[in-house]
């Protein structure tokens, strides 16, 4: 199964929407450029993020490679979405 690029792009907004909600930041300010540290998210704001997304989406995401590893909102998307878009390949 091929994800739809129009789902990717839904999916990553999504994941925004969590990021900012949680993480308590203005929208705005979750770019792909903007780096983890510089929106002042500590591990327990991520591990909350983290949460919310396995309860939004119903997916357990381990907190290990290459979430670990994020140290920019991209890296940080592209691994909870492409994380994500696997555990729902398995349904």
């Amino acid at each position: 199964m091929t994800e739809n690029p129009k789902d990717k792009a839904k999916l990553v907004d999504e994941i925004i929407e969590v990021i900012a909600a949680e993480g308590m930041i203005d929208r705005s300010k979750v770019t792909p450029d903007a780096t983890i540290e510089s929106l002042d998210l500590k591990s327990v704001d991520i591990v909350m993020i983290l949460t919310a997304l396995e309860e939004k989406f119903n997916v357990y995401i381990p907190m290990d490679g290459s979430l670990q590893e994020a140290r920019d909102v991209k890296t940080l998307i592209d691994a909870i979405a492409d994380h994500i878009v696997k555990e729902r390949e398995k349904n």
